[in-house]
This record gives structure tokens, C-alpha cells and sequence, in this order.
């Protein structure tokens, strides 16, 4: 059979890294490298060879996951890391997006995530790894990023409850929580809105966070967070009540929730 990683939003970013890193495994024979553009997927073969398998997908849609479990279905191959890190965030206030684009956002960071995940797990030998890409957006609630850092907290809890559910299988469930990293999701998430997120405090580079992602896959954790900085907040989310937590995070943005004029930069 062939030894398989499923890698969803591959062509940039941290699933690049991912892609970078998987190639190199000599037990993984083929890498299916997921995202919505053909042409970029194409790029990504003629740079990382020829075990990148592009596989041109909108994971928002569930009749896409479903043609692509088709697939599975049809190949003959093991699924030794499924890799969930297609996502997208909009820093604005609720207002700001259209009830389309909200739902948008819930299918992609959150049934995209699940689907891929039912859809593989059936063809997940012991010793098989998934990981779940959430953000250090998941320790809180975030005004003025309140669908995303609520997306990102249901891929945490879900990922490390799976984790669980999948010991009796051998398969290891790793939800990653990075801080800001030096990809181009800003460009995408910035819509111009009045109030929105605009300090991006310990930015760290993807492939540092793709890197300690799979390493602690590999140990089996479920739970990989990747800087000093991103570990003080996780654990101050823990210790702060989430009110404080807000109201630190909306002085860092320099955020003021009953003022009508825009956040200052």
C-alpha cells in the first residue's frame, strides 16, 4: 500500500513547511497537497518534486471532501499524517462580515476539519498522526476576532479530544496553537475595517512552528505550542479570568469597545 500524507492549505504558509518537511520522510510515498489553486499546486511539484500530488480543492464545500474521500477510497494507500491546516481568519467586528462569509469561515476552519478527519481516520494505520491547526487565538475569546478565535478554540478541544477517543486505534491527535507567524494571511484577513486587530506581537517564522509541530506529533502529544511568548499566554489564559484576558488584549490593540472611531495604529 502506499504511504500517504493528506496536507490541506499546502501551497504557502505553514502548510508549505509541512510539505517541505514530509517530502524528506522516506516512508511517506506520495504527499497530496490540497488547496483551492491549481496553478500554485502546480509550482509546488516543480519546486518539491514529484511525490507532491496537487489535488485542487474547496474544503468549505462537503461535496468536495466527499469526492476527495472518493478518492481515498480508490487508491489503495495508508494515511500516515493528515495534516489539517487550511483555514482563513477577517479581523473586524461582527458587522463587518456578510452572514455568507461568516458561515464561510465556520465550514472551513471548523466542518472542513472534521470532515477531512472522518474521512481519513478509517484508513489511518497504528502509528498514523493528525494534526489540527488551531491558534494561540484559541486560548480566549477575541473581540473584533470573535468567529475565528472561536473556530480555532472548537479545532483545540476537538483535536485533543479526539486524541483520546483514538488510543484503542494507535493514532495520535495534535491540535497546534502558533502565535502570529510571517505568512501573508494578514493581507487576506485585513478587510480595512474601523476596528480590527493591527499589533501582531512575537511574530515567528512557519517553518520554526511546522517543524515542532510534527516532532511532537511524533512523541504523541496532543498539544504543540511553539515560543516562549505564546506559552506565557497560554498560561495566562489559564490563570486570567477571560474578562481580564479581553481587556488586555483590546489595550494591546489599542481597541476601545465604546468609542465609535477606529482603532489607532
Amino acid at each position: 500500500m502506499k504511504k500517504i500524507a493528506i496536507i490541506t492549505g499546502a501551497s504557502t504558509g505553514l502548510g508549505r513547511e509541512f510539505v517541505r518537511i514530509l517530502k524528506d520522510r522516506k516512508e511517506i510515498d506520495e504527499i497530496w497537497s490540497v488547496a483551492r489553486h491549481r496553478n500554485k499546486l502546480d509550482k509546488l511539484r516543480r519546486q518539491m518534486g514529484t511525490k507532491i500530488i496537487p489535488i485542487s480543492l474547496d474544503l468549505s464545500d462537503a461535496a468536495q471532501i466527499k469526492e476527495l474521500g472518493q478518492r481515498l477510497a480508490q487508491s489503495s494507500a495508508e494515511v500516515r499524517y493528515l495534516i489539517n491546516n487550511a483555514g482563513y481568519a477577517k479581523f473586524c467586528s461582527y458587522g463587518d462580515l456578510s452572514i455568507a462569509d461568516s458561515l464561510n469561515m465556520i465550514d472551513l476552519n471548523i466542518s472542513g476539519v472534521v470532515a477531512m478527519g472522518l474521512i481519513c481516520i478509517p484508513y489511518m494505520p497504528a502509528g498514523s498522526h493528525i494534526i489540527n491547526i488551531a491558534s494561540q487565538a484559541a486560548f480566549q475569546p477575541l473581540p473584533y476576532q470573535n468567529l475565528y478565535s472561536s473556530t480555532k478554540a472548537f479545532v483545540r478541544n476537538y483535536t485533543r479530544a479526539l486524541h483520546v477517543e483514538l488510543k484503542d486505534r494507535g493514532i495520535t491527535a495534535t491540535a497546534v496553537c502558533p502565535g502570529w507567524l510571517k505568512t501573508d494571511l494578514y493581507e487576506r484577513a485585513n478587510i480595512g475595517a474601523a476596528k480590527a486587530t493591527r499589533n501582531f506581537f512575537g511574530m515567528t517564522a512557519p517553518d520554526k512552528v511546522a517543524r515542532k509541530a510534527v516532532a511532537d506529533a511524533d512523541k504523541g502529544k496532543d498539544l504543540s505550542i511553539y515560543g516562549l511568548y505564546v506559552n506565557f499566554c497560554h498560561i495566562g489564559a489559564k490563570l486570567l479570568p477571560q474578562q481580564a484576558v479581553m481587556k488586555i488584549w483590546l489595550r494591546q490593540q489599542r481597541i476601545d469597545p465604546y468609542s465609535s472611531r477606529p482603532s489607532q495604529q
